[in-house]
């Protein structure tokens, strides 16, 4: 197939201004229609009002001063006032409040895929760490009230009344806490719920509004969780990484938070991938080819760059890793960040106001195929309808030469603000397909 050909089977556009692409690693089909891409990105606020500074650190489950409004974390990051960081593990209930998370790892406590999914169908049981975990975790008064108190709260909120749920004993109720010690589906939580300093609800701390060390630690920290969750047990196969944006985009919280999800499967994604990636060894470095030769490279370090992405049913940006295919947790420092400082700039450069999608993709440890880890950030402007349900022809409302021409500007902005870490924009970005190897 000659390059024009595969440049056209990714993305044309048509006489009447009609963009067509088509996704090379899924298949999707995508049309950008004229005239249907100039609606504004942001969700209009229901009510925007002043930030009431009483209830600082109470705003919702996962701020800072309700800690014990969710189940038992797993681990917490703190920045200590010298500058430097410090992971801390094990924390009983009593412990919690003396120092400030600026990342929580914590159990869902509405899992996706539960404890009891992996005890009843995979024999799944805590390890002799968790045992220990949890019995040290109740054995004082405050960890078993704290513990006790979630339970009830779960029980109650899957539909049974508080008088069923009091007339439960410990035997019935203490079953309900293993899977905060040994379950598969973790949050990762910033501390902020509003920009610090911010003065109304319309300043909510996003992605974006972190600074790019910050990002770094919830990017490396997320990473970390990954490679634990994939120890949970011998049939763990995947471990899905996302993260939700406002409620358009599907957040329960309007605070800041990663999930982590342990499966028994790949995922769909993940085998339509490696079967492409089986038949054409050279489709990483074909997609890339397209995304130079089009034009549609926004941002580039050392170590990852970033461009529209071409085929996805919504407007895209895609953040690859350059060099050597590696895993998330398998990344150096300088790699970590280098990865971390595009992801943060796209989230800065969106918008803290669109609802987005961030999704992770990357090589299961049981595939040997070298499948790249990268990352999709996903802008939730539109809604699915009938149309592309009848067809499996989607709808996008900006393609993604419209995706690099609003990112772009933002990106110089906040580059020459000192908001974002350096990078090379645009025409600066030199790639080439050997940068993937």
């Amino acid at each position: 197939m000659s390059k024009e050909q595969i440049d056209n089977q990714a993305i044309q556009r048509l006489a009447d201004g009609t963009v067509k692409q088509k996704n090379m690693l899924t298949g999707t089909e995508v049309w950008t229609v004229p005239g249907r891409g100039h609606r504004p990105l942001t969700v209009p606020t229901q009510s925007v009002e002043p930030i009431d500074p009483e209830k600082h650190g109470e705003y919702c489950a996962f701020c800072e001063n309700r800690y014990l409004e969710t189940p038992p974390e797993k681990a917490r990051i703190v920045r200590h006032e010298d500058g430097s960081w410090q992971k801390l593990r094990g924390l009983s209930a009593s412990e919690l409040s003396e120092t400030t998370a600026e990342f929580r790892r914590i159990p869902n406590l509405f899992e996706i895929v539960s404890y009891k999914y992996w005890h009843l169908n995979h024999g799944h049981v805590p390890s002799e760490a968790e045992h220990r975990r949890m019995a040290e975790y109740l054995a004082s008064s405050e960890g078993y009230d704290h513990v006790m108190r979630v339970v009830k709260m779960r029980l109650m909120a899957s539909g049974k009344t508080a008088e069923e749920v009091d007339a439960m004993d410990d035997s019935q109720l203490l079953p309900e806490a293993s899977g905060f010690f040994s379950g598969g589906h973790d949050l990762i939580v910033a501390k902020n719920h509003y920009e610090p300093g911010g003065q109304s609800t319309a300043e909510l701390a996003s992605s974006g509004t972190l600074t790019p060390e910050e990002h770094y630690q919830y990017m490396k920290f997320t990473a970390e969780a990954m490679e634990d969750l994939y120890g949970l047990n011998e049939n763990v196969r995947y471990v899905a990484c996302f993260q939700n944006w406002l409620k358009p985009a599907g957040a329960s919280f309007d605070h800041l938070h990663k999930q982590l999800v342990a499966i028994d499967a790949h995922s769909v994604q993940t085998d339509a991938e490696l079967g492409r990636l089986r038949r054409d060894p050279e489709i990483y470095e074909k997609i890339m080819k397209v995304a130079v030769t089009r034009g549609l490279i926004l941002a580039q370090n050392d170590h990852a760059v970033a461009l529209s992405g071409i085929g996805h049913r919504y407007p895209s940006v895609a953040i690859w890793p350059l060099g050597p295919s590696y895993n998330p947790w398998e990344a150096t420092e300088e790699q970590m960040r280098g990865v971390s400082d595009l992801v943060h700039a796209i989230h800065a450069a969106t918008g803290r106001d669109v609802p987005c999608n961030e999704e992770w993709y990357h090589r299961p440890p049981d595939i040997a195929s070298p499948m790249r880890w990268r990352l999709l950030i996903k802008w939730r402007i539109s809604t699915l309808a009938g149309f592309e349900g009848g067809t499996r022809i989607y709808l996008n409302t900006i393609d993604p030469w419209g995706v690099r021409d609003r990112v772009l500007p933002e990106l110089r902005r906040l580059r020459d603000e000192g908001k974002i870490a350096d990078m090379r924009l645009g025409d600066e970005c030199r790639i080439s397909t050997d940068d993937l190897s």
